[in-house]
């Protein structure tokens, strides 16, 4: 595994009457990955009523930390998920590796990955 930086941006849609409980679900999500991934380097979850969903980024240093999280983390609480909400698309941005690709292939999360071509931060 290259050591790059990985970004994931998803969608969680709630189903009736349970985006509320989706969002509080994913308060324990990022409480987790603060306290226990130390590749986890930040996680922003956003509501969307009108949508009834949570879209959610996570940035990790690099795809051994993802894959870190998605044995963990994503692994305990994915069936409480899977029960209230649909998932998908998950956009991954970055190297991953072949075997994480297939594992999110095994989740069904409608999965898309691209490698970073140009950008700056500042």
């Amino acid at each position: 595994m290259q050591n790059e930086h990985v970004t994931v941006v998803y969608k969680w849609t709630a189903k009736p009457g349970k985006l509320e409980e989706l969002a509080s679900i994913y308060a324990d999500v990022t409480d987790a990955m603060e306290k226990n991934e130390p590749g986890a380097e930040s996680v922003h979850c956003y509501v969307s009523e009108k949508d009834g969903a949570l879209y959610v980024r996570d940035e990790f240093k690099d795809a051994a930390a993802l894959g870190f999280h998605l044995q963990t983390t994503a692994q305990n609480h994915f069936p409480q998920l899977l029960s209230i909400a649909t998932p998908g698309p998950f956009f991954f941005f970055g190297e991953v590796p072949q075997e994480l690709k297939d594992a999110t292939e095994q989740m069904r999360l409608g999965a898309e990955f691209a490698t970073h071509t140009s950008g700056f931060d500042r």
